[in-house]
């Protein structure tokens, strides 16, 4: 009796050893990791990891930022994953920074319905894009708007920051999956915008019959949120895109201004003198979009005529774009998968009757690749694009960012084109591909267009500077100078946003192409490259569990159950075994 009586106290004493060796190991590594912080991500995406850009990004701010965020209430389980992922990452940035704040907030909570509407429009006029859905209530199916996008507030400025992607032709699952995908990206965007003091210069250049400014106004205004963007006109000026940098008293170099160019659709010659600056600029380790027509064509001239004829345009741009390593043809590329058009077909009563067809001129490219330029945007339309070449070039990586669908073709210039092609199904055996190439990033060292053949009315000039290949620098050439350019809505002449189309009312990702675009130019952060990340979508097979639902709620609710069970079972076997031995 005296010999189990031992042991009791001798278990009892080592239990207490356990426990207070336990917590002495708790308290110190609480201790350890006031001082030293670290977190470890054991998913096989790395999903609560985030890049090294962000991490920098966070270091640096020294205020409040707070996000409300618009989506909380009752909605399907779709939106609620799409909550819970914001609030993690909201989550993760939290544990960089305690300046991050945030709030849920349900835009539809008032039980008085002009109160709901006038926050919907509050939200509307501060940028934020709502979401109609049919959900399923106790009362039956509704209609609900919802707001899947938040507001970032640092110190006075505020910036919307939507959270739902909107990719046409994308099943609802794989876009709820890719806006989950995109959340850092976007969160950490709308804090560079809000936090960023010195912003990158981007320049329009005019002189060769560039788009109006009208045409433009949409993407300058939502550039303007990250970068300070003006209007140049070169004007054979050697010191419109570059200027005189003091290193000393006694010495100078020359520098760009601007860190990036847009030149978006010239229509009229571009001379050399003009093309050396360019050149030049680019030699510095200047970044161009180039957005480039080669072939003119027009909707106007249809308006009054079953036809007009495109023909190509002389820009003087074709040596220059081969020395670096495209070359843009001179065709028309015609597509199946295509934009409709509004055509009138008839008259009912007094009014027209419209109907829309398919204009084969006009593609709409959806974005395969996973370049963090174009990984899971919405499909761009295009109107009038030709086709581009590569040309192999020392130094120099050449990556495609979008292609036509496998059902196009091209047709040569000078090229008839006429609305009688709308009146009889396309000849799908015309259209057999391959796809045809729109839009190409190029990165490297550029050898210069004027090496051994400066203008002659340059050489004149007093230390031009000249270098005849480039720091490494990027571009990205797109032909088609229409990409870039917004709507003017047609009775009231204001510009509408770039990528919406007034006549389907559909909204396309040319804007978020742009965009991203000129991110990847000029990201010295790296945030642009988050777009690259990947969460798999883990679906369960629906059919496989409608099929066997009984079996799989009975084992979801009995297999728990079941296993408590057995813990107990087993542990008060080996108890009582345990204090059964040596009696």
């Amino acid at each position: 009796m005296e010999k189990n009586t031992n042991k009791q106290r001798s278990a009892k004493r080592n239990s207490l050893v356990q426990l207070a060796a336990g917590l002495l190991i708790i308290l110190l590594a609480n201790f350890i990791g006031s001082f030293l912080f670290t977190r470890f991500d054991l998913t096989a995406e790395k999903r609560y990891s985030l890049s090294p850009a962000t991490k920098e990004l966070l270091k640096g701010i020294d205020d409040i930022v707070f996000f409300r965020i618009y989506l909380d209430g009752e909605f399907p389980a779709g939106f609620k994953r799409l909550r819970n992922s914001t609030k993690e990452m909201l989550d993760e940035f939290r544990a960089y920074n305690k300046n991050i704040q945030y709030e849920f907030i349900n835009p539809s909570a008032s039980e008085n319905e002009q109160e709901r509407n006038d926050m919907y429009q509050l939200l509307i006029e501060k940028g934020l894009q709502p979401t109609d859905l049919q959900v399923n209530t106790k009362e039956g199916r509704k209609q609900q708007m919802i707001f899947p996008a938040a507001l970032a507030n640092y110190k006075s400025n505020e910036v919307p920051v939507e959270l739902l992607n909107s990719q046409i032709g994308v099943p609802p699952e794989e876009v709820l999956n890719n806006s989950v995908q995109s959340l850092e990206f976007k969160l950490a965007g709308a804090i560079r915008s809000l936090t960023v003091v010195n912003k990158p210069s981007i320049a329009f250049i005019r002189g060769h019959g560039e788009l109006e400014n009208k045409y433009i106004y949409d993407i300058g205004q939502t550039l303007s949120k990250n970068y300070t963007v003006g209007v140049i006109g070169i004007g054979g000026q050697l010191s419109s895109l570059t200027k005189r940098d003091s290193l000393s008293e006694d010495k100078t170099r020359i520098v760009n201004k601007y860190d990036a160019i847009v030149i978006a659709r010239p229509d009229t010659v571009i001379p050399d003198k003009d093309k050396f600056i360019i050149d030049q600029y680019i030699m510095r380790g200047g970044k161009v979009l180039w957005l480039i027509d080669p072939v003119q064509a027009s909707m106007d001239s249809l308006e009054t005529a079953d036809n007009t004829l495109g023909v190509a345009m002389e820009l003087n741009l074709e040596d220059m774009l081969f020395r670096y390593g495209v070359r843009i043809n001179t065709d028309l590329v015609m597509d199946l998968n295509a934009m409709p058009i509004p055509l009138r077909t008839g008259q009912v009563g007094n009014q027209p009757k419209i109907d829309f067809f398919p204009w084969y001129y006009f593609p709409i490219i959806t974005p395969t690749l996973d370049h963090p330029i174009v990984k899971n945007l919405n499909a761009i339309k295009m109107e009038f694009v030709s086709s581009i070449d590569t040309i192999r070039v020392p130094d120099v990586r050449k990556t495609i960012l979008l292609k036509t669908s496998n059902y196009s073709r091209t047709i040569s210039t000078p090229a008839l084109i006429t609305l009688a092609i709308l009146e009889q199904e396309p000849d799908e055996r015309a259209y057999v591909g391959p796809p045809k190439t729109v839009a190409v990033l190029l990165e490297g060292e550029f050898r210069s267009d004027f090496e051994n053949r400066i203008p002659p009315e340059i050489q004149t000039s007093r230390d031009i500077g000249f270098l005849a290949k480039s720091k490494p620098t990027k571009m990205i050439v797109v032909s088609d100078g229409d990409v870039i350019r917004n709507q003017i809505h047609f009775s009231q002449g204001y510009p509408m946003p770039l990528g919406y189309d007034q006549y389907t009312g559909e909204s396309f990702g040319n804007k978020d192409f742009i965009m991203n675009a000129l991110d990847y130019l000029l990201d010295g952060s790296g945030l642009i490259t988050i777009r690259s990340r990947e969460l798999r979508l883990r679906q369960l097979d629906m059919t496989r569990v409608n099929n066997n639902i009984i079996f799989w709620k009975t084992f979801n609710i009995g297999f728990p159950v079941l296993i408590v069970i057995l813990y107990g079972v087993v542990r008060n076997y080996l108890r009582k075994k345990r204090y059964s031995t040596g009696k």
